[in-house]
């Protein structure tokens, strides 16, 4: 055993110059205010204030930003799994500063959002201070964890220089339109334009104002001009159906209520309501959002998910002439299936669809009671069902296996192609905020059709039967029992030889479902009745928010309602004093209570006088604000220069981070290199982001059409809890594990048995460790070397604090390595490497190189642990090996690999010296595989050379970090060696 080796096994006081908890943190401290004094992690901008810590710019170097999700503060803190991300895109920072690269890599603030607003209605203290106070700790927290981190360019949401742009970046899309006929650069079609050049269209007569036909512009008034453009801008009024969620007190985006109807934070009741909103028009970037996929470096998983939320699908708008009292309306409806027109037996429309302004008085005598829904009369359906639909959630209306609910409208549409009059029913599975808000039933071939059809007695068609069926035969086999839904087959009746506005034949009979659907279409299209077109799932987004604690809107209406922008030189609009946070309507358990907003408390803010450019004049602020994700549609942004006061972000300094091509790692799509977060983000934040990236970039603002090329998905650390026999959740780290007489461990606390679970941290489950408790126990570096090895990055792993000591192990065999812990003295060799010693360094190199190229830091730590244990077992350690080895290991545990570096004569910070290359002379050797097995299972395989000695395998096999885990952080009670290819151990009790 190596002399210094012999120092583990010390029991009495420490030597002066071992490597622990208390000397981690002093080297820690020290190292981590040297950075900030040096500047050492400063990314250099191509001009302007922020140049590296040597005070260059850019200067032609290669640019890499590297960027985790955007922080929410939390008042609780972080627990240990929070900055496994954050680690993670720390190591692959410092390793791309090593390779010469100007690496932007910094860390800012989503402040805004509803946890310090309830507590600021909890406790009546202002939010911004909640927000501050928990910013400070968690900078606290991370900065001790030793990130390298540029923090000149740190800001928060709520910083007022940041609320500007964010207001600016509104405007911008306020005051755009989507042209869908513009061919862009690239030779596509459709681009954001500005709304002045649809006015100059509508005055000049080059496109048609909707609903004045013969009215030239300047003749409409004001409010008149200010209706029809809300009717195409990207930001715009919407009165139509909106989460209301009465347990937050706000509206939520369809995006923010989970699967069964409930708010995403806070688990409660979401109800559907009218209101005036802010909306923005996402859809019109729909197509673009899912082509555009095949140009980044995203997960399948996400880009999946980001297909399957935006939901494109493509068939027609169809038109059913609908007769009334007052006179003929159409009717339109969406349906991917033109072809089943023939089967259309009934229709359904939403509760608010406006065809209801025009019901009968009641219906008339021969409608069956089964249609009536049981209601005595129509007005009362009306009323009543409408009243009920509201107290339902979004999802309980459209459950599959929900009640099929509803009655009948006492309106007819006609069938553009038969004819035939098709009742229109009213039900709440129709949300009127998809699609058209009404549908064309085909019984026959959908099986939430044929449901309601059977509970309303009504008739079904099927027009698609399998290919070696008959029509006959399909009834016989279907009927009232069924509906046909497969894609697969041939077309039935849906023959006419004179359809309802001619006497044309039309005849889909015998064709395949798609010849069908190219054919109907083709028809619908030539004689006027509808039109091809593009459906999505995804919904325009829900920009209003009735809190206090987000942007206000640079919006202000005049006497007449009509809005106007706040000019930019006005901004920011700051949020004023109010005299409480909550929303007076408040109420949980109140599903009829209707928002109130906490702004329109503030009159003196509320009522304004202003120069809009035609005199001083009175105005009324919107009231509503902007909800979080506003700030964090753009924020990476502002990372390249949060000071800038005359841009949202320069040109130049945009074009070297951001733009195509800036990096060989981003492709055409420019975009920050590498984007490190959860994949809960992969619709919400992801989706938002690149819609309000898409709207700069057709307008001139940016120059690359994505804003995140290459995105990293990390697992998740978890741990277990534990309950007793009442359920009650008990301390995890006073819990011990004991030994059962069946072999299985058994969990005692407090002298009583336990039971174990997995999952998350909290701190309702009493399991939650923080980075503090590891800071003072072990120091950063352990900390942030057993997150490192506990696996893949991209997987979730349970945390187990006994384990963490092994991380701890292998740090102070290396301190050993290179420093004599009585004296302080470096005890390092200049000798020239042996062979072996200098195969496996450069064998280390070339592997190390390839597995933090891809992100693998777990396996990085595993080799550079042999590599370690090898120099361990020599007579003295060659500084030849010893200092590539601290390079290699320097971005996982940055602090004590700093220390030694200064220790062995570098004046200079590490943390730019070249990452090590590997000589080829040495790389590469003939292997065999070695197995690693615990209780004769194998856990573990190698490759090793064929002349290797027991203890190097041994020592390798000890290394793996599977095997680490399986002990436990006790020592194995056995371990026999077969060289080269078996390795058995028996762990220790």
């Amino acid at each position: 055993m190596h002399e210094s080796e012999k120092m583990e096994q010390f029991n009495g006081q420490d030597p002066a110059w071992r490597y622990n908890a208390q000397l981690a943190q002093k080297i820690e401290k020290q190292w981590q205010e040297k950075w900030d004094k040096e500047g050492t992690f400063w990314a250099a901008n191509v001009s302007g204030d922020l140049t590296d810590g040597d005070g260059n710019h850019a200067d032609g170097r290669k640019p890499y930003f590297a960027m985790d999700m955007f922080p929410y503060p939390s008042g609780r803190g972080l627990h240990v799994g929070h900055p496994f991300g954050y680690v993670a895109t720390d190591v692959v920072s410092r390793y791309h500063r090593m390779k010469g690269e100007n690496v932007l890599h910094a860390l800012g603030y989503d402040a805004f959002g509803l946890p310090a607003e309830q507590f600021a209605v909890q406790t009546g203290q202002h939010p911004r201070i909640t927000t501050e106070e928990n910013i400070a700790n968690m900078q606290r927290q991370l900065h001790r964890l030793g990130l390298s981190l540029d923090n000149r360019r740190s800001f928060a949401t709520i910083d007022p220089n940041y609320v500007r742009w964010t207001q600016w970046i509104f405007s911008r899309i306020y005051e755009s339109y989507y042209d869908e006929d513009f061919v862009r650069p690239d030779g596509g079609k459709g681009s954001a334009r500005p709304v002045a050049e649809l006015v100059e269209k509508f005055r000049s007569g080059e496109k048609q104002i909707p609903d004045f036909k013969d009215v030239a512009w300047d003749d409409l008034s004001a409010k008149q001009r200010e209706d029809v453009l809300n009717e195409f801008r990207l930001a715009y009024i919407s009165r139509s159906p909106v989460n209301w969620c009465p347990g937050l007190g706000t509206v939520l985006a369809n995006e923010e209520v989970t699967a069964d109807g409930r708010s995403e934070r806070g688990n409660f009741p979401v109800y559907q309501r009218e209101l005036s909103q802010w909306s923005m028009r996402i859809t019109a970037y729909g197509h673009r959002l899912i082509e555009d996929l095949d140009e980044i470096d995203w997960t399948d998983k996400v880009k999946s998910m980001q297909r399957n939320w935006i939901g494109e699908s493509h068939g027609a708008s169809v038109h059913f002439e609908v007769p009334t009292d007052d006179g003929l309306e159409d009717l339109e409806i969406y349906t991917t299936r033109p072809d089943t027109l023939f089967g259309t037996t009934f229709m359904v429309v939403s509760v608010e669809h406006p065809i209801l302004e025009h019901v009968p008085s009641n219906w008339s005598a021969d409608v069956p009671q089964t249609w009536r829904g049981g209601y005595a009369n129509l007005s009362e359906a009306v009323t009543d069902y409408r009243r009920q639909s509201q107290s339902k959630t979004a999802m309980d209306k459209v459950a599959d296996n929900g009640e099929k609910t509803g009655y009948f409208s006492g309106l007819y549409g006609i069938n553009p192609i038969t004819g035939a009059q098709i009742p229109i029913f009213v039900s709440d599975y129709v949300l009127m905020d998809y699609g058209t808000g009404a549908i064309m039933a085909v019984p026959g071939g959908d099986s939430r059709d044929f449901d309601f059809a059977t509970a309303f007695g009504l008739p079904v068609i099927y027009t698609v039967a399998p290919s070696a069926m008959s029509g006959e035969t399909i009834e016989n086999d279907y009927e009232g029992k069924q509906a046909y839904t497969s894609h697969d087959g041939v077309v039935i009746n849906s023959h006419v030889t004179s359809t309802h506005i001619g006497s044309d034949d039309l005849n889909l009979n015998g064709l395949t479902v798609d010849e069908a659907l190219a054919k109907a279409i083709a028809w619908i299209e030539e004689r006027g009745v509808g039109k091809g077109t593009v459906s999505y799932r995804l919904r325009d987004w829900l920009f209003s928010r009735q809190r206090y604690w987000g942007e206000p809107f640079p919006i202000v209406y005049d006497e007449d309602g009509v809005a106007h922008l706040v000019p930019d030189d006005q901004l920011p609009i700051a949020l004023p004093e109010v005299p409480d946070y909550k929303p007076r309507t408040f109420d949980p358990d109140d599903n009829e209570s209707m928002p109130e907003t906490p702004l329109s408390r503030n009159e003196d803010w509320v009522n304004v006088t202003l120069d809009l450019g035609d005199g001083p004049r009175a105005y009324r602020r919107e009231t509503n604000t902007m909800p979080n994700w506003a700030g964090s549609c753009w924020y990476y942004m502002r990372y390249i220069n949060p000071n800038d006061t005359e841009h949202m972000v320069e040109d130049n300094e945009f074009d070297y981070w951001l733009g195509p091509n800036h990096n060989d790692t981003a492709g055409a799509s420019g975009g920050v290199d590498l984007y490190v977060g959860g994949v809960e983000h992969a619709v919400l934040h992801l989706l938002y982001a690149r819609f309000w990236h898409k709207v700069l970039f057709d307008l001139g603002y940016v120059s690359s059409p994505e804003p995140f090329h290459k995105l990293f998905n990390q697992g998740y650390i978890q741990a277990y809890a534990y309950t007793d026999e009442r359920g009650q959740y008990v301390p995890a780290a006073e819990v011990e594990e004991v030994p059962s007489e069946n072999g299985t461990p058994k969990f005692m606390w407090n002298g009583q048995e336990v039971f174990q679970e997995f999952g998350k941290m909290g701190k309702s489950l009493k399991n939650i460790i923080t980075p503090d408790d590891m800071y003072d126990t072990y120091g950063a570096d352990t900390f942030r070397l057993y997150e490192m090895s506990m696996g893949p990055l991209d997987e979730s792993r349970p945390w187990n604090t006994k384990n963490v000591v092994g991380s701890q192990r292998f740090l102070q065999r290396l301190w050993r390595n290179v420093i004599d812990e009585n004296t302080g003295n470096v005890v390092v060799t200049d000798d020239e490497l042996d062979e072996k010693t200098a195969k496996l360094l450069n064998n280390t190199i070339a592997d190390v190189t390839v597995e933090m190229e891809n992100m693998r830091p777990n396996t990085t730590v595993s080799k550079l642990i042999v590599l370690n244990n090898h120099l361990t077992s020599l007579k003295s350690v060659p500084r030849a090996a010893v200092e590539p080895l601290i390079l290699m290991l320097s971005p996982i545990a940055p602090h004590i690999t700093e220390e030694l570096w200064n220790k062995l004569g570098h004046e200079k910070s590490l943390a730019r010296e070249p990452w090590p290359v590997a000589d080829e002379r040495f790389v590469g050797q003939d292997t065999v595989t070695a197995v690693v097995q615990i209780k004769g299972k194998v856990r573990g395989k190698l490759e090793v050379s064929p002349d290797i000695s027991a203890e190097e395998l041994q020592s390798r096999a000890l290394a793996l970090p599977a095997i680490i885990e399986r002990l436990g952080g006790v020592e194995p009670r056995k371990v026999i060696v077969k060289a080269p290819k078996i390795v058995s151990i028996v762990p220790g009790e």
